[in-house]
């Protein structure tokens, strides 16, 4: 019978890095975003209590 060979991973240890950066066009603030948020919570209460 053939003998099974153990192969023992490469010298990295199993991790992988990316070093790919990506940029988009549109870059959006923390600020702006919770601001958002807090004017579709704003409208949905509105909604909610006009109808």
């Amino acid at each position: 019978m053939a003998e099974q060979k153990m192969q023992m991973p490469s010298s990295g240890g199993g991790l992988v890095r990316y070093y790919d950066e990506y940029k988009t066009k549109i870059e959006i603030s923390p600020k702006t975003v919770v601001g958002m948020i807090i004017v579709v919570i704003l409208v949905e209460i509105l909604l909610h209590t006009m109808g």
